[in-house]
């Protein structure tokens, strides 16, 4: 399986940016469909936005729809969340995930690799 370490995330102002990366290693990473899930605080961890292997279709949940954009360099073995227009409803810790499963990349139970949660924060 692969290995994800994510990076960035931090405290941001509403309407303001963040941008989310995610290292992939020990696996060949053009074989994976990435995704970013989030949970807050006393919720359930939710789907964010996902991407297929080549990078040619993405998924995003309704709620970042428009503000939030996922893309991967397979060259470089890295996925990143650009995250604009954040709200404080963006506020939740951020796992990057991979799957080399063909199953619906909205349900979290589909992936198999799992990186450590980063903080997102947004202040209002």
């Amino acid at each position: 399986q692969v290995q994800l370490v994510p990076s960035g995330g931090g405290l941001a102002q509403a309407g303001g940016s963040l941008r989310l990366s995610c290292a992939a290693s020990g696996g060949t990473f053009s074989r994976y469909r990435i995704a970013w899930f989030r949970q807050a605080p006393g919720k359930e961890r939710e789907f964010v936005a996902a991407i297929s292997r080549n990078g040619g279709t993405t998924y995003y949940a309704d709620s970042v729809k428009g503000r939030f954009t996922i893309s991967r360099d397979n060259a470089k073995n890295l996925g990143n969340l650009q995250m604009n227009s954040l709200n404080a409803d963006d506020t939740a810790v951020y796992y990057c995930a991979a799957s080399s499963q063909a199953l619906n990349p909205r349900i979290l139970s589909g992936y198999d690799s799992w990186g450590q949660g980063t903080q997102v924060t947004v202040s209002s």
